[in-house]
């Protein structure tokens, strides 16, 4: 059984800066794609950033791009980070760490996280 854990999340003013990570745990043979989604109250769960196997394949919202930026741990096998630059309100969520075996299978991923709490104050 695979657990993801979340960190890094908390409360920062608009245009602040805040940098998640998610770790892996338990049994992981196998290198997964990764990636983070949001949910706000009252909304949609949707996609934020992801990251292939070998890191090599990157996509993100156009809600985020520019500002956000995910990667991979070179080190530490099935780690992922999301510095978030120039944060605005709208970016208030609970984020979700996932795990898939591909990116296309990010979306009904097997693995999440217990998610953590971003609040961008205005």
């Amino acid at each position: 059984q695979v657990q993801l854990v979340e960190s890094g999340g908390g409360l920062v003013q608009a245009g602040g800066s805040l940098r998640l990570s998610c770790a892996a745990s338990g049994r992981t043979p196998s290198t997964y794609a990764m990636g983070w989604f949001r949910q706000a109250p009252g909304k949609e769960r949707e996609f934020v950033a992801a990251i292939s196997r070998s890191g090599g394949i990157i996509d993100y919202a156009d809600s985020v791009k520019g500002r956000f930026t995910i990667s991979r741990d070179d080190k530490v096998k099935n780690t992922v980070f999301l510095q978030m630059n120039s944060l605005k309100p709208d970016d208030t969520a609970v984020y979700f760490c996932v795990a898939a075996g591909s990116l296309a299978t990010l979306n009904t991923a097997q693995y999440w996280g217990q998610g953590t709490q971003v609040t961008v104050s205005s």
